[in-house]
């Protein structure tokens, strides 16, 4: 599995916006996005104004670093939801959020997606009991996922029982807070996707 090596928090200048790549960090007067949104880089932000496929593809970055996804990885995605049934652009976003390194995430089992990755590929997390180490697994509608029986007792996943998650829980989820484990109800609706893109720019860009 590639990895980003790089200071993620340039990711975020160079979108402009914060990513919440760093967890919690992300939600204080520390990060410094909050203070400088500059792109990196020595010439600083550009007086031109973008082209049509600048937009696009800056569009289609921000997505794919938000959830951490490579670019060849990313086009599968796009391929399979150009495949599926109903509108592209949702379809793609429901697959991204599906991903089980996701789910981890928005169950509150991870501060970060980045975080949910190292834990889904540690073998600290199971899908319907069986342990999964596949971040990018795709969880179907119906299926449980919390924490495997053999990592439950670690530091980390006590001080979570009983708790509800920290940043709210989306309608299509829901979550034991006794035993850490959640149950995804059905695929989530565009409007219960809050990451900031406007996905038909991705839609446009791909079919350029």
């Amino acid at each position: 599995m590639g990895r980003y090596h790089e200071g993620v928090c340039r990711l975020c200048r160079r979108e402009g916006m914060k990513l919440y790549l760093k967890g919690e960090r992300c939600y204080t007067d520390k990060c410094p996005v909050a203070k400088d949104t500059t792109p990196p880089g020595m010439h600083g932000p550009s007086r031109r104004k973008p082209s049509d496929f600048a937009v696009r593809l800056r569009e289609k970055q921000r997505l794919r670093r938000f959830y951490g996804v490579f670019e060849d990885q990313f086009k599968l995605y796009f391929r399979s939801a150009a495949r599926a049934k109903g509108v592209t652009g949702t379809r793609l976003l429901q697959l991204l959020e599906t991903r089980l390194d996701n789910l981890v995430y928005r169950l509150g089992l991870a501060s970060s997606r980045k975080e949910g990755r190292q834990l889904v590929a540690h073998g600290h997390i199971a899908v319907n009991g069986r342990r999964v180490t596949v971040p990018g697994f795709q969880v179907s509608p119906g299926a449980t996922v919390g924490v495997a029986p053999g990592s439950r007792d670690l530091p980390r996943f006590k001080a979570l029982q009983g708790a509800p998650p920290a940043r709210g829980l989306p309608g299509w989820l829901e979550f034991n807070q006794e035993q850490l484990a959640g149950r995804v109800l059905t695929l989530p609706a565009r409007e219960d996707i809050d990451v900031p893109v406007q996905e038909q720019l991705i839609v446009e860009y791909y079919s350029r």
